[in-house]
């Protein structure tokens, strides 16, 4: 992302510490790119902002009073599916880290470290991108093969191995003509498979398909 030639990521915070959210905002709009344009105290409140102030980015804390932030990412995704979301939280936590992919975020960032990680989960997430924190990634490894131990059939085997080369490239980054490239395929035979991957896999983007695929043990984390 670049701040020269592109209009600020406009974000929506939602924490119930007025504190934080001063601190939060500061580290955000520091930034030439980012740009907080909505203040939420609690989940109910985020919900009712995104209809009033639109924006790019929502940054939800994870526990909240009235609505959660796992709740109130639920229902963001539902009615806004171009917003991506952020889920903060203070704890280090894989059953709240879980809950938050299922809920639709994006990205987990603790608070103990915001200050180093939070702008660069901000721009991952609008490149499209999962961030994860050290402790997501070994959560998720450990998901994974304890599936695996334990006799459950991979989420990969519902797929061709055609559709798993794409799917591969597609989470990797790769545009629809370097895939078409690399396996020597034609672009429309590209759209083609993702098309068809969103559709099984009951998906809707890139960034889904990159979860799926971290998931899947198709690419590292």
């Amino acid at each position: 992302m670049n701040p020269s030639d592109t209009s600020p990521v406009r974000i929506l915070l939602a924490d119930d510490h007025a504190l934080v959210r001063r601190g939060v905002r500061l580290i955000l709009d520091g930034e030439p790119d980012l740009r907080v344009v909505a203040e939420a105290g609690d989940g109910a409140e985020a919900i009712a902002m995104a209809r009033e102030h639109p924006a790019d980015l929502a940054v939800l804390d994870v526990a909240m009073p009235r609505m959660t932030g796992l709740q109130a990412a639920r229902e963001l995704s539902a009615h806004h599916p171009s917003l991506r979301i952020l889920m903060l939280s203070m704890y280090d936590n894989e059953q709240y880290f879980f809950q938050s992919l299922k809920a639709g975020a994006c990205g987990y960032v603790l608070k103990s470290v915001a200050d180093r990680d939070l702008v660069a989960a901000c721009r991952a997430a609008m490149r499209g991108e999962p961030f994860l924190y050290p402790g997501a990634v070994t959560a998720l490894v450990r998901d994974y093969l304890d599936r695996a131990r334990h006799g459950g059939e991979p989420p990969d085997r519902v797929l061709t191995a055609r559709e798993e080369e794409v799917l591969k490239l597609v989470a990797e980054g790769h545009s629809s003509k370097d895939i078409a490239d690399i396996l020597v395929i034609s672009v429309k035979t590209v759209q083609r498979h993702r098309a068809n991957l969103l559709q099984k896999l009951g998906l809707r983007d890139r960034l889904q398909l990159t979860r799926y695929a971290i998931r899947a043990g198709l690419i590292e984390p």
